[in-house]
């Protein structure tokens, strides 16, 4: 239906209901003062919720936010489990078609996710890279480069290690809970498990994955405890497969016999350090670790200076709270 807007006969008054209607369908909202900056629009995509380190990563960012909510707005989302890669990939595309302004990523994946992440950055979008460093030979040859903000988990991991071989012996077995093969801080963190191993003269009898979750690394210790009786300790990556290799020690009778140690310090193990079920564990602040990039990215927005890797603290923890650097 066509209708008809009849003017008066008055040209001053024409023009002033002529502008009255055309601004009538833009909505009640003034419009933004001219030359006013947009308030940029950081997207936060992590793991698993299942895993409660990312929950307390995406609590951490949302009350970041709100203490900033004049400076940016946040889109948080994430996938089901650690392995949902394909999601993750499709969530870095919807925010590309949104044209959000930065996306800070914790990929589940150290190389799958370098392909979408590379098509951000090409699309104008900032993007950072948090908890799980992406591959750096993948990263060349996509010919992308991403700041890495996040703890050194090689340093972290053998932290944790030093602290489980003091009370151990030589020649002692122990076994390595890896997380997922293809990220970045499951491989540094075995090797930084390694490297305490090493010096502390224990002998690794056995490395496998329990891909960061719990029921995986209680299938894994289960069989581990029945292969190897003698075992004095469990070394895990991530504090949710601790509380798998817990449970694992629990059932077969020997949670008093072998140590367990673990790395992220959730609600869970902190409960388990007190009662002296777990050694140890290493602390990056999940509720910090979003923020470091998120400020991160929103430095880069403001300075458009080509950022470069920052290392964000790691601490170890054990039983009596944050120990001294060793």
């Amino acid at each position: 239906m066509r209708t008809r807007l009849l003017f008066p006969a008055r040209p001053g008054a024409a023009a002033a209901l002529l502008l009255l209607a055309l601004g009538a369908g833009c909505g009640p909202q003034e419009p933004a003062p001219p030359g006013a900056p947009a308030k940029p629009r950081i997207a936060l995509i992590r793991k698993s919720l299942a895993n409660e380190f990312f929950l307390t990563m995406e609590n951490g960012a949302r009350a970041h936010q709100r203490a900033h909510a004049a400076d940016y707005d946040l889109l948080a989302n994430g996938i089901k489990d650690e392995l949902d890669v394909s999601k993750q990939i499709d969530l870095v595309e919807q925010m590309i078609a949104q044209k959000v302004d930065a996306i800070v990523i914790a990929p589940a994946d150290s190389k799958a996710l370098v392909p979408v992440c590379r098509k951000a950055q090409q699309a104008g979008i900032v993007v950072i890279n948090i908890d799980n460093k992406f591959d750096d030979a993948v990263l060349a040859q996509s010919q992308a480069r991403f700041p890495f903000v996040g703890p050194d988990n090689r340093k972290g991991a053998k932290a944790v290690g030093d602290y489980l071989a003091t009370r151990l012996k030589p020649g002692d077995p122990v076994v390595l809970i890896e997380g997922a093969p293809n990220a970045f801080n499951a491989i540094q963190r075995r090797l930084g498990f390694e490297d305490a191993m090493k010096a502390a003269g224990a002998t690794v009898v056995s490395s496998q994955s329990g891909y960061w979750e719990t029921d995986k690394a209680n299938q894994v210790v289960a069989a581990l405890i029945t292969e190897h009786p003698q075992l004095k300790a469990v070394l895990c990556a991530n504090d949710s497969m601790a509380l798998g290799a817990v449970a694992a020690l629990r059932a077969a009778g020997k949670l008093d016999q072998v140590l367990v140690v673990g790395y992220d310090h959730i609600a869970a193990v902190q409960q388990l350090l007190r009662e002296g079920k777990v050694l140890a564990t290493a602390d990056q602040h999940a509720d910090q670790l979003a923020v470091f990039g998120i400020d991160y990215a929103l430095d880069t927005l403001r300075t458009r200076r080509a950022p470069t890797d920052r290392e964000t603290p790691v601490d170890l923890i054990t039983r009596d709270g944050k120990a001294a650097p060793r």
